[in-house]
């Protein structure tokens, strides 16, 4: 089982928003101690008006990763395709691909923070049916170079991708998904499929597994095919900020992040990407604390 890292980039991730360097640091820290991925999510800020909070634009940020780093995979948990135009989405991945030596992983959603969509000007209805369509565009771009598709929010006409990125099929798609519709569409078109947010597995883990399975099996599609990963809060507080499950986050400390990544791994998720909040170097440090414990079986 894979073990990621998502990266502080908000004013909520500790003491105000994180420069450039404290990012970097961060991520070069975890990448010497062995952790598998680094992540980054895509917002323009959260809450609203005289509350909201700031927040570095997740592609920019990504891009400086994926020079500062060598040997990890980098990844969006997950980018709104709303906010870009899928064509020209798939055109930056493909890219971002090349600069990264085949790193990426494009964990792809539609988005559901209506007050950034007013402010930056992006329509905030009928987000599945853009997502949907958004999807028909970027999966052919990227594993076959080309497509044309004239939908009723986005067309594409004789579009191809060129040069084409150093992986044949492009970089794996991963969806965020838990209603019926997105897992359907997720079963349609991702390689890796997302839920979150949890601690220790529960009950609503199984739950979404088993939505996951069904809908893979409407598409005629096997288990095996899409691996399943799961975000995972870690905290030292006594409730984790901002996160859906945030009340049963697991506690910073390496004894409990080590249970929680040797039950995952034995319920088969392929990937675990771990939100430690705040983002420091002593929690950093649990965590990787915690994985060299889970790797060598204890």
């Amino acid at each position: 089982m894979k073990v990621g890292l998502l990266l502080p980039l908000s004013d909520d991730d500790g003491s105000g928003t994180p420069a450039w360097p404290t990012i970097r640091d961060l991520a070069l820290k975890a990448e010497a101690g062995g952790i598998d991925s680094l992540w980054v999510y895509d917002h323009f800020f959260f809450g609203a008006g005289e509350e909201a909070t700031g927040i570095h634009e997740a592609w920019t940020a990504l891009t400086a990763l994926a020079v500062a780093t060598e040997r990890v995979e980098i990844g969006t948990i997950v980018l709104a395709t709303s906010f870009r135009n899928p064509a020209l989405l798939a055109k930056m991945a493909t890219t971002l691909d090349a600069i990264s030596n085949g790193r990426l992983i494009l964990g792809l959603g539609c988005g559901w923070h209506e007050p950034e969509y007013t402010a930056f000007g992006y329509p905030f209805d009928h987000r599945v049916s853009r997502f949907a369509e958004a999807l028909r565009i970027i999966g052919p771009l990227l594993r076959e170079g080309q497509v044309t598709y004239d939908g009723t929010y986005y067309q594409a006409v004789d579009c191809r991708i060129l040069p084409r990125g150093p992986r044949p099929a492009g970089p794996p798609i991963m969806v965020a998904a838990r209603g019926e519709r997105m897992l359907g569409l997720t079963a349609e078109h991702a390689d890796l499929w997302n839920t979150a947010w949890f601690g220790m597995p529960d009950e609503r883990l199984a739950g979404r597994i088993g939505a996951m399975r069904a809908a893979l099996a409407a598409a005629g599609r096997k288990p095996s095919t899409l691996g399943i990963t799961v975000g995972v809060t870690v905290t030292e507080a006594d409730e984790a900020w901002g996160r859906p499950g945030a009340p049963a986050a697991l506690r910073a400390e390496p004894g409990a992040i080590a249970a929680a990544l040797d039950a995952y791994a034995a319920l088969g998720v392929a990937h675990v990407q771990l939100d430690v909040q705040p983002a420091t170097r002593g929690t950093f440090a649990a965590v990787l604390d915690a994985l060299a414990r889970h790797r060598a079986g204890r």
